[in-house]
């Protein structure tokens, strides 16, 4: 694999995750470009740490991480985005200030929600000369840049949407959920 190809894969691998910051970025208010490299890196080494993971599974667990990478994302965003969802509709107390940080956990669950099918493509990896760090770091510092972006974007969308905005990257997070398992499961049936 040469580098053209592991830049693109980095950059693919990011895609969902580039979906959900966004959404982050719109539920906080005001976020500052600190938050958003946070979130970026968190995000990041999820991401990098994935594809090693399924690397080292290689052909062992081959047929279970791809026979379920789908089904697991879209529950996990779907959770999420429920969650998310139940949390914009929320009245807002008066002493309650609007939140400034999402917390570190639930920054990990999205990130690793949107990282399955990096395991699913570290397995592949596995049966091509590739040199694994090199790739996962690829990977990593791809999402670690379009994650911090996302937020940055979702600044600006959720100044625009104000407090529903929370409600906008729920949805959000479901549909990138449902594309997932609408994307496996048209693949598998053609």
């Amino acid at each position: 694999m040469n580098a053209v190809a592991i830049i693109v894969l980095a950059f693919a691998m990011s895609t969902d995750a580039f979906a959900a910051a966004i959404s982050k970025g719109a539920a906080l208010y005001k976020p500052r470009f600190p938050e958003a490299l946070r979130t970026g890196l968190i995000f990041g080494v999820i991401e990098a740490i994935t594809p090693v993971i399924g690397w080292g599974l290689g052909s062992v667990a081959a047929r279970y991480v791809v026979a379920w990478d789908h089904w697991i994302a879209f529950a996990m965003l779907c959770t999420l985005g429920l969650l998310m969802v139940r949390n914009g509709l929320k009245e807002e107390d008066e002493d309650t200030a609007p939140v400034t940080r999402h917390s570190f956990w639930l920054l990990a669950a999205t990130g690793l929600a949107t990282s399955i099918d990096a395991m699913a493509v570290g397995v592949g990896l596995a049966f091509v000369d590739v040199n694994i760090v090199v790739a996962a770091i690829a990977i990593g510092l791809a999402t670690t840049l379009m994650v911090t972006l996302g937020v940055m974007l979702g600044r600006v969308l959720g100044s625009v949407a104000g407090k529903r905005a929370e409600i906008l990257g729920g949805i959000a997070l479901m549909g990138i959920g449902a594309a997932i398992l609408y994307e496996h499961l048209s693949a598998a049936a053609g």
